[in-house]
């Protein structure tokens, strides 16, 4: 029997893109990110780079979401909403990549 916390964390990770995607990802300091498989590039904030690092780390929204939290002053609920909006922007972007 599947738990509610494993449904929880298998529709959250459905959001983001796939794991290869997050992978080829090259990521500068400054943010300046690029996908070398369809040649796009684009730019994060601070917080949008944190949250790509550990994307390409963890692949695991819920393990991503503990990190910042214990790493930055957010609420957890702030955090969940814009943390979903971002893997949603990027699941998107990709898409049509």
């Amino acid at each position: 029997m599947t738990s509610t916390y494993s449904n929880d964390r298998e529709r959250a990770d459905s959001l983001l893109p796939p794991r290869d995607v997050l992978r080829r990802l090259a990521i500068s300091e400054s943010g300046f990110v690029f996908d070398p498989a369809s040649g796009n590039s684009f730019t994060v904030n601070e917080t949008g780079l944190a949250i790509l690092r550990g994307l390409q780390h963890h692949h695991d929204l819920m393990t991503l979401t503990e990190t910042l939290l214990r790493d930055y002053d957010i609420k957890p609920r702030d955090l969940e909403r814009d943390l979903l909006e971002f893997a949603g922007t990027l699941r998107e972007y990709f898409a049509n990549a």
